[in-house]
Formats: structure tokens, sequence, C-alpha cells
């Protein structure tokens, strides 16, 4: 069963504001549904550090889960240079800087349309 765009959006929300709360740098949404039918949005996010990239990947995890939205699975969470966390229809990815640079998705997604976000919260000055 699919779920309804909404929830995708709704999903992505709550994984921008958790991913700013630590720290997470510009953040990219990219609608994925034409290529991915099974997916609705990838998000993407750098964090400065691997400790910085565990903190953002933990806390998207636990505000998504907390929100009632199931895991389908996480992978790179012990390295923490590429985490990549799938709620189905939502996709994070929560890259190292040279990671981000190094995968291009942005480029490689290129194509699919951006998804418009609000980001609520000011990101904290550690």
């Amino acid at each position: 069963m699919m779920q309804s765009p909404q929830t995708a959006e709704a999903m992505l929300q709550i994984a921008a504001d958790a991913a700013v709360s630590k720290g997470g740098e510009d953040l990219v949404a990219l609608n994925v549904s034409e290529p991915l039918p099974l997916v609705d949005i990838f998000l993407i996010v750098t964090g400065n550090s691997e400790r910085n990239v565990a903190a953002i990947a933990d806390e998207i995890e636990d505000k998504l889960l907390e929100a009632g939205h199931k895991r389908v699975r996480r992978e790179g969470r012990s390295e923490a240079r590429w985490v990549l966390l799938d709620f189905g229809d939502l996709i994070v990815h929560v890259f190292h800087g040279e990671e981000r640079v190094y995968y291009g998705l942005e480029r490689l997604w290129k194509d699919c349309p951006t998804v418009p976000f609000e980001l609520t919260e000011a990101p904290e000055r550690v």
C-alpha cells in the first residue's frame, strides 16, 4: 500500500528539522517518484565530521520513529561517512562533505525536481 505524497512531505519536514537541529547543512530534497516508483523523496544532508553525520542520522531516525514511521533499513552507520536511512517513501542520505561531493547524488538525479520544505529550527552552533 502506497502512502500519500502528503505523508512523504510530512516525513521530509520531520527529517529536515531533525537534521538541522544537529547541525546538518546544505539540505536538498528531490522528488524521485518518477524514476523510483516505490520512493517519493530523497533528502540529502551534509555533516561536518563522522560524529556529526552519526548524530544527524540518529536524530532523524529517532524523530521519524517517534512520529510513527517505520524504518525499512539503515546502512553505513559504523563508518558514518554516508548513512542511508530508508523510511519507504522517504530515503535520507546523510553524507560527510567529501563523500557528498564524490558520489554527487544531486548530479545523478539532476532531472528530478526539488521538493520545497521549511526549516523551522535554527541550527545549534557548537
